[in-house]
């Protein structure tokens, strides 16, 4: 709620327009009276009003001189205290007593510069505040202006990309050249995604969003980079203490009627001529195990991946055969180098990833599938669709085991596709797409790897 101030101004005694009449009026009657003066003696009229004014005009002038030379020096001062208005110096007051119109403008003047100095005083106090607290944030945030050169950058983005050096005043592009190929190519895409890169002997997974606004009139591009590692490691954790607590649970709603079941058969079993009464009995049994057998089966598909088969394929007869199990398009032509790969796991993450992308709810023909090769040799396969893509809150939970936005999904197919794409010494990256989608791609290293596992290209 605004409130209103009333300032009370002093008594203005005269204007300045009031005594610049005063001074012509007396003017006027001084040129009159010495006229009339001049006619009482006999002197005559042209001479009498000649006289006059060779003795009034000098009296006017120095009265007009002695009102303009303080209004010019006020003016002088007001445009010294605008022009440090300009300079963002809001310091400078001018001292006065007058009780007209310039003194009215000067005591405006100094309100302004009392109200300007503390608003930026203020403004400086909510800059260091936010300044301290982007340093503080584990997010790296980098500002750059429309020549790519970096004009903020936090402490966790100067660690990140420099080791603590300075960012600001640097181009982006020459920053990133230091940076991991992985990094680098989702930076220089533009758009928001998930992906893993080499982070010394381990491998780091970082989430990274990208947004353009205008300040100034002019495209600004803001880039965070999320280290999700740590993040993804606790919240893995207690997603497999749910999965502890669901898996108890069900054992326990199967196993006490199985128990109950069985107790029930063995006294039957005791009763002569009874044999027909045990048949439903088994029935039941062999149901609840079922149910427990199917249950089990599903989480335990996760957890027993094998080691890939890996052998040299061709990539087209390879994406021909999966054509015919699962309907996309090619974006481009399959290269004539062989891959280096277990055929059948990663036919399984294909499928995987090309049954969420037509689930995505884009048209069939909008889903497509793209092997290309990469400079150091190996390949990068991409699964791109034209769906309702995701938010940045399901695309940071995505590669979570059991995590899943659908009604009746398992949560393990994005990072069943991760634990074989990274079994095979690559790594996953999951994007949104420029005009809406997704693209889901993975590396596959060369035939002969010259990197170890958790490397990124």
């Amino acid at each position: 709620m605004s409130q209103s101030v009333e300032i009370l101004e002093p008594r203005r005694r005269f204007s300045l327009a009031g005594r610049l009449l005063a001074t012509c009026l007396a003017g006027i009657l001084a040129f009159w009276a010495l006229a009339w003066v001049g006619r009482r003696l006999f002197v005559p009229d042209w001479r009498a009003q000649l006289l006059a004014l060779s003795l009034i005009i000098p009296g006017l002038v120095w009265a007009v001189r002695r009102m303009v030379s303080p209004l010019a020096r006020t003016l002088d001062g007001l445009a010294d205290g605008i022009r440090a208005f300009q300079d963002h110096d809001f310091s400078m007051r001018i001292a006065t007593t007058r009780q007209d119109e310039l003194g009215d403008l000067i005591r405006l003047y100094n309100r302004v510069g009392d109200i300007l100095h503390e608003e930026r005083g203020q403004i400086r106090q909510r800059e260091l505040l936010l300044q301290s607290a982007l340093d503080q944030s584990p997010i790296a945030i980098v500002l750059v202006n429309p020549i790519d050169r970096v004009i903020y950058a936090n402490q966790e983005a100067r660690q990140l990309f420099i080791g603590g050096g300075r960012l600001v005043g640097l181009r982006l592009a020459e920053i990133l050249q230091s940076c991991p190929a992985e990094m680098r190519q989702v930076l220089n895409d533009e758009t928001s995604g998930i992906f893993t890169a080499a982070d010394g002997p381990e491998s780091e997974t970082y989430h990274v969003a990208q947004r353009t606004f205008t300040v100034n009139r002019q495209p600004h591009s803001l880039v965070l980079l999320r280290r999700m590692t740590s993040e993804l490691s606790r919240r893995e954790a207690e997603i497999w203490k749910k999965v502890i607590r669901i898996i108890s649970h069900e054992l326990n709603n199967s196993l006490a009627p199985i128990s109950s079941l069985a107790h029930s058969g063995l006294q039957i079993a005791r009763e002569a001529g009874q044999a027909e009464r045990l048949e439903p009995l088994y029935a039941s049994i062999r149901e609840r195990v079922q149910h427990l057998t199917g249950f089990l089966e599903g989480y335990a598909r996760f957890a027993r991946l094998p080691e890939p088969r890996k052998e040299t394929v061709d990539w087209n007869g390879w994406l021909t055969a999966l054509g015919e199990l699962y309907a996309f398009e090619r974006s481009s032509d399959a290269p004539a180098e062989p891959g280096y790969f277990d055929p059948a796991q990663l036919q399984q993450v294909l499928i995987n990833l090309l049954k969420n992308a037509t689930e995505a709810g884009g048209a069939d023909a909008a889903v497509t599938v793209g092997v290309h090769r990469v400079p150091d040799g190996g390949f990068r396969v991409q699964v791109l669709d034209r769906g309702s893509g995701m938010t940045e809150e399901v695309m940071r939970n995505a590669i979570l085991p059991f995590y899943s936005t659908k009604p009746t999904g398992s949560g393990v197919g994005l990072p069943l596709c991760r634990e074989i794409v990274e079994a095979h010494g690559g790594s996953l990256r999951i994007q949104a797409r420029q005009g809406g989608g997704t693209a889901v791609s993975f590396w596959l290293p060369p035939a002969v790897p010259s990197h170890g596992k958790g490397s990124a290209h």
